[in-house]
């Protein structure tokens, strides 16, 4: 039986060949790539949460069948907004990554099966997992040392974030110590406001005359950044902690133990905190808080489920953006029924035209919504990407339509209402042009999205590489914002990214200083020039990822940052590649997370970059960093290119290749000249065999096993006897130091 993907009937993953896994895999990583961008960079989702998350449990599970086949996702990237002006800025010792989401059942037991497939369990084993409500609050993590408070950062972009601990101080039910604890203690949480307090603050801010808060979330977030922490006191913040970050020595051996732990040293912990040990105990639990939701007092938008074991957590690790040990199942959607008064077409970075209701306001669970996204040309005529009806009608100007969101998702339109419909409305007609520059708007085959063939010569698409260049999770060049940008470039002060750094130099001095025009200053223009000279230096997947080229996402950006190691040996590469075809190409797309639909994009991009001169005036403003790893850089495999090849018996190759990334090894889907190791489990084929051709180090399991306990990989190497190796392994040169 088929199932649906992006509604379209896909063969069962049990029934595809290896090249057909392959070649639907590239397809979905692309599709995958291009929801990231579409999401976090353009506003502009062309598929839903529940469809996203279907594309990837897709991927998974061809991943899980093939493992050769296996790229890292890129996960969605929902880390909160980059540090604030005013506020001194900090490291997390540990990442404020965001979690995946779950929004049903079936991906509550997707997730329990990953976990399982990731570890190499079975279904009667048991795991233990914490569920406890998902507080809609402001994130922060909180810095013991020695048992003492010593610094409160939020997340901020996941990596940097604001130091306000002055104002948590200020919070009255957070404990500034903690008994007996380690040397070094993060501890992370949410900050939140009670809806009493949410009320009574917005009742003094409209009698002050001052902007009302839209929901407790917002309200917490603004408590918490104010400059004053006298204001910050006023306001009533309450703190529930839910995790730890980096730990000094041992603390407890579960999640579960250290929040009873943290109880016992005066922390509120919510209350509803269960233990469970199957996916059935998940799901009640679940159930039984949605149920009590509306008598907690304030906000929470899902349940979060975690491993409870933090050996096996450390084990699973996280991907580029979530931690593989926990997800956050939500709450159905909030609806609200208004009008739909208008179609606007946004020109995306890529070029890719995107559909935007604009409707008549209304509050969608507490937050006044005016927008909504309406994906492409199909889901306004009513149907899907099979052709298939999606509901009983399509989408007109006019319309009386059901708007949903749930937490912070974009808002979307799920229904409408015949029989308030106009007798003379009539279909919207899709733009086959560039609203922008008028080129020709082409849809290729099998693509829901069309686009603007303008590219280079297409304001709207410049403009949006220049935003997407200066976001958070690129260049995070803060006081650059989108109308600021949209003025620079209206002006002809900013026609690529390039420009910015040319900002100072014409509007420093002289008679258009920044510092004259209306809503700036001396100390906002300063600021401006100050972030963008700090800019300048800039490390190598950042920048990558900076350029906004269709398919590469911040993970595949730092695979790339990590093969290559530095910006020369990555521009030389890609620009050799563009024959498609030799050594440069090869190389290209044999990296792990990469494959051919990437590297084509890479190469076509690179081209086009190539007829303005754009890499070379921007590398001109730059110091590049080269790419140094920093999870074990003296670690056996720190910077060695690894391939693995038939099955382990030990782990799976999933975790195999995780594993490896954490001590610093590049992992490659095939077997080359570069290969520095190729670990070679039961039934190794033609890879191991490729590698003795080409004299590269082939070790087999045991010997994985001793790297992975420390040992040198030549010792390694001695250590291993030639029938613990496989056949084709035998006789190999050692790799020289």
């Amino acid at each position: 039986m088929s199932e649906k993907v992006n509604g379209v009937d896909k063969k069962p993953v049990e029934e595809l060949t290896k090249e057909e896994a392959g070649s639907e895999l590239a397809k979905l990583y692309s599709r995958i790539g291009e929801a990231d961008i579409e999401y976090h960079q353009e506003d502009a989702p062309q598929i839903s949460d529940e469809k996203y998350d279907r594309l990837k449990s897709r991927a998974k599970a061809i991943e899980d069948k093939f493992p050769e086949l296996k790229s890292p996702d890129s996960q969605t990237d929902k880390v909160g907004a980059p540090p604030a002006q005013g506020f001194e800025k900090s490291t997390h010792l540990q990442p404020m990554l965001s979690l995946d989401n779950a929004f049903d059942d079936d991906d509550v037991r997707e997730f329990d099966g990953r976990i399982r497939r990731f570890l190499g369990l079975t279904g009667s084993e048991d795991i233990h997992y914490t569920a406890e409500p998902k507080i809609d609050g402001l994130s922060i993590s909180l810095t013991y040392r020695e048992g003492q408070l010593v610094k409160a950062t939020t997340r901020g972009d996941g990596t940097t974030g604001e130091v306000v601990t002055e104002n948590v101080l200020t919070i009255e039910d957070l404990p500034l110590s903690i008994p007996d604890a380690p040397e070094l203690l993060e501890l992370r949480g949410e900050i939140y406001m009670l809806h009493s307090d949410f009320k009574e603050l917005n009742e003094r801010q409209k009698k002050a005359e001052k902007k009302l808060y839209a929901n407790p979330r917002n309200a917490a977030a603004g408590s918490l950044r104010q400059i004053d922490s006298n204001i910050t006191k006023t306001r009533r913040l309450h703190f529930f902690a839910h995790g730890l970050g980096a730990v000094s020595g041992s603390f407890e051996k579960t999640n579960y133990l250290a929040m009873q732990r943290l109880i016992d040293a005066g922390f509120k912990i919510s209350d509803q905190i269960a233990r469970c040990s199957s996916v059935d105990q998940l799901l009640a639990h679940y159930r039984l808080i949605e149920q009590n939701r509306a008598e907690l007092g304030f906000d929470i938008d899902g349940v979060v489920y975690k491993i409870d074991d933090f050996d096996l957590q450390e084990r699973l690790g996280m991907s580029s953006t979530a931690p593989r040990w926990a997800i956050a199942h939500k709450f159905p959607a909030e609806t609200a029924w208004t009008r739909l008064e208008g179609i606007d077409i946004q020109v995306g970075r890529t070029g890719a035209l995107s559909p935007v209701a604009r409707l008549k306001p209304v509050t969608v669970g507490g937050v006044v919504v005016s927008n909504a996204t309406l994906h492409n040309e199909d889901y306004i005529a009513g149907r899907g990407a099979d052709g298939e009806p999606i509901r009983k009608s399509d989408l007109r100007v006019g319309d009386w339509v059901k708007v949903y969101r749930a937490g912070d998702v974009i808002p979307k339109i799920a229904d409408v209402d015949l029989q308030k419909r106009s007798s003379d409305s009539v279909p919207y007609e899709f733009p086959d042009r560039c609203p922008i520059c008028d080129s020709e708007a082409v849809r290729p085959e099998g693509d829901a999205v069309r686009r603007c063939t303008g590219d280079l010569t297409c304001s709207a698409q410049a403009i949006e590489r220049i935003k997407h260049f200066v976001s958070r999770t690129a260049l995070n060049i803060e006081g650059l914002g989108n109308q600021t940008i949209e003025q620079f470039a209206k002006e002809g002060l900013l026609n690529d990214a390039a420009d910015i750094f040319l900002l100072e130099e014409k509007l420093g001095t002289g008679e258009d200083r920044l510092a004259e025009r209306d809503r700036w200053g001396e100390l906002s223009a300063n600021n401006l020039f100050t972030e963008i000279r700090a800019k300048r230096n800039v490390p190598l997947g950042r920048l990558i990822f900076a350029l906004g080229i269709r398919h590469v996402g911040a993970g595949v950006s730092d695979r790339l940052a990590r093969h290559f190691g530095t910006w020369d040996k990555f521009t030389r590469v890609v620009n050799e590649a563009c024959v498609m075809s030799g050594e440069a190409w090869d190389d290209l797309v044999s990296l792990e997370g990469v494959g051919k639909v990437i590297a084509e994009s890479l190469v076509a991009a690179f081209d086009k970059f190539e007829s303005i001169g754009f890499l070379e005036r921007l590398g001109g403003h730059l110091e590049i960093e080269d790419f140094v790893e920093t999870a074990q850089a003296s670690s056996a495999l720190s910077g060695k290119i690894v391939v693995f090849t038939g099955t382990l018996q030990n782990m799976t190759r999933a975790e195999a290749k995780s594993r490896a990334e954490q001590l610093g090894a590049r992992i490659s889907g095939s077997v080359s000249k570069n290969t520095d190791l190729v670990v070679a489990g039961e039934s190794a084929g033609s890879k191991a065999k490729k590698a003795a051709e080409l004299g590269v180090q082939v070790i087999d399991e045991k010997s994985w096993q001793r790297l992975l306990a420390g040992k040198d990989l030549n010792r390694v190497a001695e250590e291993s006897s030639a029938v613990d190796q496989p056949e084709e392994s035998k006789d190999l040169p050692l790799l020289a130091d």
